[in-house]
């Protein structure tokens, strides 16, 4: 069950995010959409079973905070980026409950999460590569998901064709 159409969570959230940010690729487009679509089905808010997650991309605040105090700190301007996506357009103290609501301060925080690892993207149109990589930089080794569970949610949802 998906609540948010994906035509369009691609069309009118990711893509204009990325090229806001000017980190866009099909690549990556690709990949923040299987991660939301594996994350929470484009339904979910907040994590069920009363876990910490939040937003479509069902980011942890300790990540959250993580990327803030030890990445965008040190990148000033990819953090004023990622700060006007948010109402005041200020990257001062964005707090991690911005994720619930706001589709592009998640779908921007989603982004630089991926963009702090020094492994490259999967190209686009590599599914198995995009869950691979996902598994170890997004959901980790330690989480619940798995790379079959990724590709078995993209065909379901999106369709076998990237």
């Amino acid at each position: 069950m998906l609540m948010i159409d994906i035509g369009q969570f691609r069309e009118y959230v990711i893509k204009p995010v990325l090229e806001g940010m000017e980190l866009y690729s099909l690549a990556a487009e690709e990949l923040l959409l299987g991660t939301a679509i594996q994350e929470s089905r484009l339904t979910y808010l907040k994590q069920l079973g009363g876990g910490p997650a939040m937003g479509v991309f069902q980011m942890e605040p300790a990540t959250h905070d993580d990327i803030w105090e030890n990445y965008l700190e040190y990148h000033q301007n990819l953090a004023a980026d990622v700060a006007c996506y948010t109402l005041n357009c200020i990257a001062d103290r964005i707090y991690a409950s911005e994720l619930l609501g706001n589709l592009y301060y998640a779908a921007a925080m989603c982004r630089v999460h991926y963009f702090r690892v020094s492994e490259a993207l999967p190209a686009a149109g590599d599914l198995e590569g995009q869950a691979a990589y996902w598994k170890q930089y997004y959901n980790t080794p330690m989480g619940a998901g798995t790379v079959d569970e990724y590709i078995e949610n993209w065909n379901k949802y999106v369709g076998e064709d990237l």
